[in-house]
């Protein structure tokens, strides 16, 4: 089990454990946290899961984002360096403590 805090945009936090090996999207409905639509289901297609990772270590644990999540992303305007879509963000034993900050929506 992993723990991950993820902070909504009005700025209430919501911690939570969670098996390695899903996705921080599916943790983040699972858990009805504000601001993760996620209409898509996870397909990767929509970008309504969009997340900040503010640390710059947790961030790289997170390996590259794919050519598909950089554009999706590239067509908001809420986008940052440290912007992931939640279905990206596999979880793995590397990911305990991660912190996340749902992006507000546009």
């Amino acid at each position: 089990m992993i723990k991950i805090r993820i902070i909504d945009p009005d700025g209430n936090e919501y911690e939570t454990q969670t098996d390695v090996g899903g996705n921080l999207m599916t943790v983040a409905t699972d858990n009805l946290i504000p601001g993760i639509d996620a209409e898509c289901g996870g397909a990767c297609s929509c970008a309504t899961c969009h997340v900040y990772i503010n640390d710059p270590k947790q961030l790289q644990l997170l390996g590259e984002k794919s050519d598909v999540e950089h554009m999706l992303l590239d067509y908001l305007d809420t986008k940052r360096e440290n912007s992931r879509l939640a279905c990206q963000v596999n979880l793995t034993d590397k990911q305990d403590g991660l912190v996340v900050h749902v992006a507000p929506q546009t």
